[in-house]
């Protein structure tokens, strides 16, 4: 089994932060590469992911490093040796432990009817999408710690406290 660095974008990137993917898809496949090699993905001089290939163009996830990815400049796009990719993969937090939370999007729709709000609900979603609704998200049981994120990103939405 090999071991390889690719590079995502910065727009690969911030998709992926924003929807909960399976697999991504590389701009550019990693030729050499075989079904079953670790890679590490890193964007922008950090460790976005780790995962393995599951052909040239296309790696699932193992771990996702999206919301605090350490930083890793010395790593260069291509084949890691086996010590390198260790080094990578002990960079990330550990796995956390899943736990529930919930998650609101609020919209004022008027509308005729029920099914008619919804339709527009879902409209809205899908035309504005996460760079223009917050979403809202606490922990179960803890509503004062609800946050807002814009682009899968806590977004601070009090007009007051930007300076």
């Amino acid at each position: 089994m090999a071991h390889w660095a690719v590079t995502l974008t910065v727009e690969q990137f911030d998709i992926e932060r924003l929807y909960e993917h399976e697999c991504v898809s590389l701009t550019e496949p990693v030729t050499a590469g075989a079904s079953g090699d670790q890679v590490a993905l890193v964007s922008d001089g950090r460790l976005v992911a780790i995962g393995s290939l599951v052909d040239p163009a296309r790696v699932s996830y193992t771990q996702r490093f999206f919301d605090n990815p350490p930083a890793v400049e010395w790593v260069a796009p291509g084949r890691l040796t086996a010590q390198a990719f260790a080094r990578l993969s002990a960079l990330g937090p550990p796995p956390m432990t899943r736990k529930p939370w919930m998650v609101s999007l609020d919209l004022p729709i008027e509308a005729a009817t029920p099914a008619e709000a919804v339709r527009q609900f879902w409209t809205y979603l899908k035309e504005l999408g996460p760079q223009e609704l917050p979403a809202f998200v606490w922990p179960v049981g803890d509503e004062l710690a609800m946050q807002a994120y814009v682009l899968g990103a806590e977004h601070n939405l009090d007009p007051e406290e930007d300076d």
